[in-house]
């Protein structure tokens, strides 16, 4: 029976890869990957197909959510593998794809590895149980402007817990929505300070998972204009209540 693999590559780059994950993908038959959910470090993709002896296909977003290249190639092949940054659960899109490949007869396996969905929680200090439901930022078009993620953070400090707020990415165009734009975004669309009142804390990661992963903690209105360096950024709006020592990892950080 054929088997669909879908594999963490972490969040730096090939060195975050595994023997376990490096023996099943010499032994594939094609292997495909997408970067549309987060981008892995520059030239990953490329040394790890030189480590493995087989070439690695980029897919769209739209090719991962029509499932037919993978269900074709599963088809005609033995070991099928999915390569994702972060891990492979953290995206429903991946889910999806599991089942369709299960109601189609085929196995599947999965192979976890770090997530910015608990990373940013441990460079920050907080406690990863106290997070609500994660959103999303996405870049502002014209005519386009939601604000069910400020519902989703309101919801989450009302239940006294912290909001991982993940940012749009469009890598095929070579935009990231970096730290600052975001909090600008909430900001514009929340001019009540529901979410962000006057001074409230805020925190950023960048690059988590890379030896130049940084972290910035202070008031909203200070953060907001800094540059944060490369991709890719996300925030953290902590709960109206911290533990002390989550409090204590945060003041340590500090806004420099």
């Amino acid at each position: 029976m054929a088997e669909l693999w879908f594999i963490g590559l972490g969040l730096g780059d090939e060195k975050d890869l595994g023997r376990r994950a490096l023996d099943l993908l010499r032994g594939c038959d094609r292997i495909f990957a997408e970067e549309y959910t987060a981008i892995w470090g520059p030239g990953s993709f490329d040394r790890l197909a030189e480590e493995i002896g087989h070439p690695i296909e980029r897919l769209t977003r739209a090719e991962v959510e029509s499932e037919k290249p993978i269900l074709d190639a599963l088809e005609h092949g033995r070991r099928v593998a999915f390569l994702v940054v972060g891990d492979p659960f953290g995206a429903t899109t991946h889910v999806a794809l599991r089942l369709a490949a299960q109601r189609a007869g085929y196995a599947t396996g999965y192979l976890p590895n770090a997530s910015i969905l608990t990373a940013a929680a441990g460079l920050l200090g907080l406690m990863p149980y106290r997070f609500g439901r994660t959103v999303s930022v996405p870049f502002p078009a014209p005519g386009f402007s939601p604000t069910s993620f400020l519902d989703g953070i309101r919801a989450n400090r009302d239940a006294d817990l912290h909001t991982l707020v993940l940012l749009d990415l469009r890598p095929e165009e070579g935009r990231f929505l970096t730290a600052g734009e975001a909090i600008a975004i909430v900001h514009a669309r929340d001019p009540h300070g529901t979410v962000l009142s006057p001074g409230a804390g805020v925190a950023v990661v960048a690059r988590v998972g890379t030896p130049e992963a940084r972290a910035w903690y202070g008031p909203w209105e200070t953060l907001v204009s800094r540059d944060f360096g490369p991709p890719m950024h996300a925030l953290v709006v902590p709960a109206p209540h911290l533990h002390f020592e989550e409090e204590a990892a945060l003041e340590q950080i500090g806004s420099g």
